[in-house]
């Protein structure tokens, strides 16, 4: 009988320790799982700062292309619409000093000066307007797109059909100017470079959803191509997309002419 107690008690002993060796088990079973799993959102972590930090560098990259390409635009326009005026007029200045200039030769000089800083004039105007619209400033997004849109079927190059409908503050004003901006683009890229009748332009607020659309018939181009191009600006409206937080999708093939849609949630502030 004292032998079969013992028995029982290392039995009981055994499924103790066997019980015990089982919670150990379980135990570092669950802290591995924790450490790993600790380790794998650790990861995850990272992997997503990464990608914030990629996304803030490709961001202020954008940023700064955008802005040298607007300096170079600008940069151009000066030197073509002002500064090699301004040296005619300058020439011409020097000619009236002549103490031999007869009246006539003065008065023609005079008339030429006049001509070319009206020139001049108009043409600052236009940069001023280009740099900063007034009625994008003082009326908004929607009358300033209506403006350009008439101001490009007064040229009466081209078939305009547009339909704008844009809530006013739906995104900020940054982005409004950088909406603004990629509309003045295509319709520049397809003035000087489509061949294009018709051109279509729709822009609305739809819920929370900005749309713009724009398409023409022109002949196209190879996108790949397209984007390394200086003369097309293909990158600098997916730049303002981006600095937008905006989506852009380009489709254009040879003979297909263009279609754009940019689309944006409301309010975003960059």
């Amino acid at each position: 009988m004292n032998e079969s107690f013992i028995n029982d008690e290392i039995q009981i002993v055994n499924i103790i320790l066997i019980a015990i060796g089982l919670l150990l088990l379980m135990s570092f079973a669950i802290v591995l799982f924790f450490y790993f799993s600790r380790k794998k959102i650790i990861k995850t972590q990272l992997e997503k700062a990464e990608l914030e930090i990629e996304y803030q560098k490709e961001l202020l990259q954008n940023t700064i292309v955008t802005q040298e390409e607007e300096r170079q635009r600008i940069a151009q326009d000066l030197h073509d619409a002002i500064s090699s005026k301004l040296n005619v007029v300058s020439l011409n200045a020097n000619f009236l000093t002549d103490k031999d200039i007869t009246p006539t030769e003065a008065n023609k000089i005079g008339e030429s000066i006049h001509k070319v800083t009206s020139t001049v004039l108009e043409n600052s105007r236009r940069i001023a307007h280009d740099l900063l619209p007034p009625t994008l400033d003082k009326f908004g997004l929607q009358a300033a797109v209506e403006e350009l849109c008439e101001e490009i079927q007064e040229t009466k190059n081209f078939t305009l059909e547009y339909h704008i409908q844009y809530q006013e503050n739906f995104i900020s004003s940054a982005n409004e100017l950088h909406l603004f901006r990629i509309l003045q683009e295509l319709f520049s890229n397809t003035i000087k470079h489509s061949g294009a009748t018709n051109i279509q332009v729709a822009l609305n607020t739809e819920e929370n959803l900005l749309s713009l659309q724009y398409t023409d018939n022109g002949k196209g181009f190879n996108l790949a191509e397209a984007r390394s191009a200086k003369g097309l600006g293909m990158s600098g409206i997916e730049n303002r997309a981006i600095l937008m937080n905006a989506t852009c999708d380009i489709e254009s093939s040879q003979g297909n002419g263009i279609k754009v849609s940019i689309t944006s949630q409301p309010n975003n502030e960059n």
